[in-house]
C-alpha cells in the first residue's frame, strides 16, 4: 500500500518539486564542501564588509530613463533572490550578494553624468571611457572601484513605449574574480519585473525581432544576472542534456536569454550550477569572510592520471592549495567557438589527503576539446590548468596528449629550473616509450642540438624526415626566435587540437621558414597546422602560407581558436620551399603559429 502512495504521489507531483529528489545526489558532496568551508573560517575574525556597488551612468545628451531607482532595486532584488534560491537549492542556505542600502532603507544607486554625447560611445569600446568617468565619480564618493564588485548601467538605449521598438549600442559584458568585479549592462524604462509575465504586447528588438515584452525583460534582466556572474568570477558553462530536461538553461549558458521563461509558461526558465554554486559559496560577497583575502590563491595538482574509455575518462590525483581546496571542477569543453558556452562541468570534494577523482562523462562526439581543471580554494581564489583530448564520433575520447602531460610534470617542471635535472628526470622514463622520446626531441630543441641537415645531404635510402630537422636557408619569427620540437613556454610540449605532435617548428607570426630542396629528390611535404592549446595563446590570430618555388599551394582561412589543418603538398621538382605565418591584418599579438608534424617524404 505504502508503494502505492509513493507512486501515486510521483505522477501528481509537479515537476519542480520532483526534481528535489534527484538534487539530493548532490548533496553528500556539498555537505563535504561546507565542511572543508566552516573548518577554514572557524576562527575567522575578518568579516567582510563588501557589497555590490550599482552604477547608473548617462551620456551628456540624454537622461536617467523614467523611475530607474525603484525599477533597478526591483531588477536587482529578484537577481539576488534568484541567486540565493539557488544556492539555497543546492544546500549552501539562503546565501547571495548583499546589496547597498542607505541608514533609512533606500537602495544606493551612484549616478554618474558622462562627458560626451551619446553617439560619441561605441560598443564595446565605449566600456573603457564609460569606466573611467565611473571611477573618478566612484573614488569621489570615497570607494575603491579597484577593489570592489560594480554593476554599471548605462543608457545607451532607444526604447520607444509607443512603437515598441528597441535598439541599443551599451557595452554588454563582465569579468571579474573573489577580490574585484566590473560588468556592464543596459536600462530603459520597459525594464521591470513586473514585465517579466507578459506574453504582450509584442515588441520589435532590433537584434532579437518580433518578441514579447515579457520576453525581452527576460533577455535583458537575465543578462544583468549573467554579466554579474562574470563579474563574480564564473565562468561560461552550459547544462547537461539531463539538466536541460529538467532544470532548464544553464544562468551562464544561454540561460541569460531564458530568465523567469517559466512565469509565462514558455519553458523551464534559468538555473544556476552545482560548479556556479560551489565556486560562489567562498567568494566574499556570498561568505561574508575576508579571511585569506590577501593570500595568492594558488593550487597544485600532482601524480595526475587518466584512463579512458568509451563515453568517458576519469582523471584522478592530488591537489593541495596556499589555502584549504574544498572543490575540484572540470570544465569539458569542445573547441568550438563561441569559446565556454557548450563547456560542461563536473564536481567532486578532494578527501582529506587531498586526493580526488572526475569521473568525466559529459562529452561531445567528434570534436577536439579542452579540460580546465580547477581547483577551488576556501578564500575565494580559483587555480586552474588545462589539457587536451579528442572525442572520437562513436563517443571514445582519445586522452593521450592529457596523459603524456600527466606523466612528465616532473620533467617539464624541472625544464624551467633545472635542465640537468631534466635530463636526469628523462633517463628514468621507460626505454622505446613515447614520454621519453617526447621528452628527449624537447631537450634537444631546448639545447639547440636537434639535428639540422641540408635537405640535400640526407640519406637517398631515407625516405622521410621531420622538416624540424632540416636545416632551413632563413628562418625568422615574429617574437622570440625559431625553435623546434619544442615551445618556448613552461608546458612546453606540441598540443593543439586536443592532438599530441612530437615534433614541430614555432613560427609566431609573421614568421618565415625557407628551405633549398635542389637535389634532394622530395616529393611531397605533409603535416597540420594550428595554434597551441591554453590561453592566451588560443586568442591569437594567424594565417597560414605555403609556397613553393615562389607559387602559392596553401593559404588557409584566419585560425582564432585551437584547432589544426592538415595539408599535404606536392613538392615534385621543387627547388625552394616556404613556410610562412601572416599576422592576419589585426597585429601579432599572441599569434603562436606552430608547423605541426611537418614531414618531407620521397
Amino acid at each position: 500500500m505504502k508503494r502505492r502512495i509513493v507512486l501515486l504521489l510521483a505522477l501528481l507531483l509537479p515537476p519542480f518539486l520532483m526534481l528535489r529528489a534527484a538534487e539530493n545526489d548532490a548533496r553528500p558532496l556539498v555537505a563535504s564542501a561546507r565542511r572543508i568551508l566552516e573548518t577554514y573560517r572557524a576562527d575567522d575574525a575578518k568579516p567582510a564588509k563588501k557589497k555590490l556597488h550599482v552604477v547608473c551612468w548617462r551620456s551628456s545628451d540624454t537622461e536617467f530613463p523614467a523611475d530607474h531607482r525603484a525599477r533597478l532595486r526591483a531588477i536587482m532584488e529578484n537577481i539576488r533572490d534568484f541567486y540565493a534560491s539557488e544556492m539555497e537549492r543546492l544546500g549552501f542556505g539562503h546565501i547571495s550578494f548583499p546589496l547597498d542600502y542607505d541608514a533609512a532603507g533606500g537602495f544606493v544607486v551612484h549616478e554618474v553624468v558622462g562627458e560626451k554625447m551619446s553617439k560619441e560611445y561605441d560598443q564595446p569600446t565605449g566600456g573603457g571611457p564609460i569606466r573611467k568617468e565611473c571611477w573618478r565619480a566612484l573614488r569621489a564618493e570615497g570607494l575603491d572601484p579597484d577593489n570592489e564588485t560594480i554593476l554599471i548601467f548605462t543608457n545607451l538605449a532607444d526604447w520607444d513605449p509607443v512603437k515598441l521598438t528597441f535598439s541599443h549600442h551599451s557595452p554588454y559584458m563582465g569579468s571579474g574574480d573573489y577580490k574585484r568585479g566590473i560588468c556592464w549592462q543596459l536600462d530603459h524604462a520597459g525594464l521591470a519585473v513586473s514585465n517579466l509575465t507578459l506574453k504582450t504586447p509584442m515588441i520589435r528588438d532590433k537584434e532579437y525581432g518580433r518578441i514579447s515584452l515579457g520576453k525581452h525583460n527576460s533577455i535583458f534582466i537575465g543578462g544583468i544576472a549573467h554579466e554579474l556572474g562574470h563579474a563574480l568570477g564564473l565562468p561560461h558553462c552550459r547544462e547537461t542534456d539531463d539538466e536541460k530536461q529538467t532544470m532548464g538553461t544553464s544562468l551562464m549558458g544561454s540561460g541569460n536569454r531564458t530568465y523567469a521563461d517559466q512565469l509565462r509558461g514558455e519553458g523551464r526558465g534559468s538555473f544556476l550550477t552545482l560548479a556556479g554554486a560551489l565556486q560562489l559559496a567562498s567568494h566574499p560577497l556570498f561568505s561574508g569572510t575576508a579571511k585569506g583575502l590577501d593570500v595568492p590563491g594558488k593550487a597544485k595538482f600532482s601524480g595526475l592520471s587518466v584512463t579512458a574509455k568509451r563515453g568517458e575518462f576519469v582523471v584522478s590525483g592530488s591537489v593541495s592549495g596556499s589555502v584549504p581546496v574544498y572543490a575540484v571542477v572540470a570544465y569539458l569543453d569542445p573547441n568550438d567557438p563561441p569559446k565556454d558556452y557548450d563547456a560542461r562541468t563536473v564536481c567532486t570534494v578532494p578527501n582529506a589527503d587531498g586526493t580526488f577523482a572526475l569521473r568525466c562523462n559529459e562529452l561531445v562526439p567528434g570534436k577536439p576539446a579542452t579540460m580546465r581543471l580547477e581547483a577551488f580554494l576556501a578564500n575565494g581564489a580559483v587555480d586552474r590548468i588545462e589539457n587536451e583530448y579528442i572525442v572520437a564520433s562513436d563517443g571514445t575520447p582519445d586522452v593521450t596528449a592529457m596523459d603524456v602531460s600527466f606523466a612528465l610534470e616532473k620533467f617539464l617542471s624541472a625544464l624551467e629550473t633545472n635542465m640537468q635535472q631534466a635530463a636526469s628526470i628523462r633517463t628514468s622514463l621507460p626505454e622505446n616509450s613515447r614520454i621519453r622520446h617526447v621528452a628527449s626531441l624537447v631537450i634537444a630543441g631546448r639545447n639547440g642540438t636537434t639535428p639540422k641537415f641540408a635537405p640535400s645531404s640526407i640519406r637517398a635510402d631515407q625516405k622521410s624526415v621531420p622538416l624540424s630537422h632540416v636545416a632551413p636557408m632563413q628562418a625568422k619569427v615574429g617574437w622570440w626566435k625559431p625553435t623546434y620540437d619544442n615551445l618556448p613556454r613552461p608546458n612546453a610540449l606540441l598540443i593543439s587540437g586536443g592532438e599530441l605532435f612530437d615534433t614541430g617548428i614555432f613560427a609566431h607570426a609573421p614568421s618565415i621558414y625557407r628551405y633549398d630542396l635542389t637535389g634532394g629528390g622530395w616529393k611531397h611535404l605533409t603535416g597540420k597546422c594550428g595554434l597551441p592549446c591554453q590561453t592566451p595563446f588560443t586568442e591569437g590570430s594567424v594565417i597560414f602560407v605555403i609556397r613553393a618555388d615562389g607559387k602559392e599551394m596553401l593559404r588557409t582561412k584566419k585560425f582564432t581558436s585551437n584547432r589544426t589543418s592538415s595539408f599535404d603538398i606536392n613538392l615534385t621538382g621543387v627547388r625552394e620551399l616556404e613556410l610562412i605565418t601572416e599576422d592576419a591584418g589585426d597585429g601579432n599579438s599572441n599569434d603562436w603559429g606552430l608547423w605541426l608534424g611537418a614531414e618531407l617524404t620521397r
